[in-house]
């Protein structure tokens, strides 16, 4: 049906098949990701935060808290706001600069888009970070030995299949750990 409401399709399509053949989980990850406590040695989102308002991130990043084992790590992998702003003042095209944050959005007009844009939500970004920006997001949700990484770099002591390059072009990543003894993570109102 949401095919043919043209509601889903594309590489939202195929997202969603590859999904379900790999028996990913769904999960809204500033409300609760459908984990253990303690439960996870590594968590590595890509390209993803910048979907969360601030509330929402400062969420996800106490969920990840809750799932994650003491001293295990956290890999987050985001556009650079500063690379783009580089860009731009080289460039001077402000357009250019706008369209490449993604956080513009057209407003939906006529029946299907509106459907899809109540079904699926906004596809845009919903803020940016530079290095020291999600460093910063990262210690004050309490994690500690915050290190911007370079692309191929980590933490992770044993990273088997992920891309830790994914995007390269355009990313910052920023790696945390899970202190070792943490109070209870309260979560965000």
């Amino acid at each position: 049906m949401l095919t043919r409401t043209r509601i889903l399709r594309g590489p939202s399509l195929e997202f969603a098949r590859v999904a379900n053949k790999k028996q990913i989980l769904f999960a809204n990850a500033s409300l609760r990701l459908p984990y253990a406590d303690n439960s996870a040695e590594v968590v590595y989102s890509s390209h993803m935060i910048e979907h969360l308002d601030r509330r929402e991130a400062k969420a996800f990043l106490l969920e990840v808290r809750r799932i994650l084992r003491p001293t295990g790590v956290v890999r987050l992998a985001a556009p650079d706001l500063s690379r783009l702003v580089k860009e731009y003042l080289t460039t001077g095209d402000a357009d250019e600069f706008v369209d490449r944050t993604h956080m513009g959005q057209e407003r939906p007009i006529g029946i299907f888009p509106r459907l899809k844009m109540a079904v699926i939500g906004p596809r845009n970004h919903l803020w940016m970070y530079d290095g020291r920006s999600l460093a910063r997001l990262l210690s004050d949700a309490g994690f500690t030995d915050v290190s911007i990484m370079s692309p191929g770099m980590t933490n992770i002591a044993d990273p088997g299949n992920l891309d830790l390059v994914e995007r390269a072009d355009e990313s910052v990543y920023v790696e945390a750990i899970q202190p070792a003894t943490s109070s209870p993570v309260a979560p965000v109102q």
